[in-house]
């Protein structure tokens, strides 16, 4: 197996977050069940190749395309991923890489390759099939939290569920941080019904406002997000989404989001 595609001190976090095993019966006890990290070394070949399950190479050791596919599944419902993301950024508070001081919200339209759950007509795409990704980042572009709708749910509807979604970010003694400071987004967020929730949970915005001149300055410091939904995008099974089950796309998002967390951690 190529270690490059899944380094020691990575998978040294990822292994015990894994779900044991399945116990084996004594008289039939079947094949012996394949490796977890040759597994996840397809399943990371997959997301950042872009290529069908049923191409992965035989070299990594992974067994068939399907049986990578079925463990990304278990491991999307045991929760594996968002335990990896909470003790990425807990160890990013910890080096004192998170800047709590703002954060910042965007989405992205993808083409969805036939229909399944949580797609829809893109407006932008001739009203194609499509997914969106809804993604939240700290000052830096460090993701929080990404959601997944179809590509016709307006970005303002997300708002509030992606605050909602950031997990406590512990690493530190005290408080955990949970509760955003400021927020802030493009024109596309601009609706009051949305602000005054999270002016009542003590959050300021800083959302442009709709028929008003452009030159806010909030690009400025808004820019983060979309460089990091372009890292996300240079996973390349991101940009078209073929899975039809929404388990499956949402299983390689938040993947690829741990991915760039432990980039920046390691980053000098």
């Amino acid at each position: 197996m190529d270690k490059s595609i899944l380094d020691d001190e990575l998978w040294a976090l990822i292994a015990p977050l894994l779900p044991p095993p399945k116990p084996r019966r004594a008289k039939y006890p079947g094949r012996l069940p394949l490796d977890d990290r040759a597994v996840l070394a397809g399943i990371l070949f997959v997301l950042q190749s872009g290529i069908p399950w049923e191409m992965l190479p035989k070299e990594l050791g992974c067994g068939s395309g399907m049986s990578c596919w079925r463990r990304l599944r278990a491991w999307q419902e045991a929760g594996v991923w968002d335990r990896l993301h909470a003790l990425l950024l807990a160890q990013l508070r910890l080096a004192d890489r998170i800047d709590w001081s703002r954060c910042i919200v965007d989405s992205a339209s993808i083409r969805a390759v036939g229909a399944g759950p949580k797609t829809g007509p893109n407006p932008t795409d001739r009203a194609r099939p499509g997914s969106k990704h809804h993604l939240i980042t700290e000052a830096q572009g460090i993701p929080l939290a990404v959601i997944l709708t179809g590509a016709n749910r307006n970005d303002v509807t997300q708002l509030l569920p992606l605050v909602a979604a950031i997990p406590p970010i512990r690493g530190l003694p005290g408080r955990p941080l949970s509760k955003p400071r400021i927020i802030q987004a493009d024109r596309g967020y601009d609706h009051d019904k949305y602000r005054r929730p999270l002016h009542a949970q003590g959050i300021r915005t800083l959302i442009a406002r709709r028929n008003t001149l452009h030159g806010s300055g909030l690009g400025k410091t808004r820019w983060v997000v979309e460089r990091t939904i372009s890292w996300l995008h240079n996973f390349r099974r991101l940009r078209v989404r073929f899975e039809r089950l929404a388990i499956i796309h949402e299983a390689f998002i938040k993947i690829a989001c741990c991915i760039i967390c432990w980039r920046q951690l390691k980053r000098p």
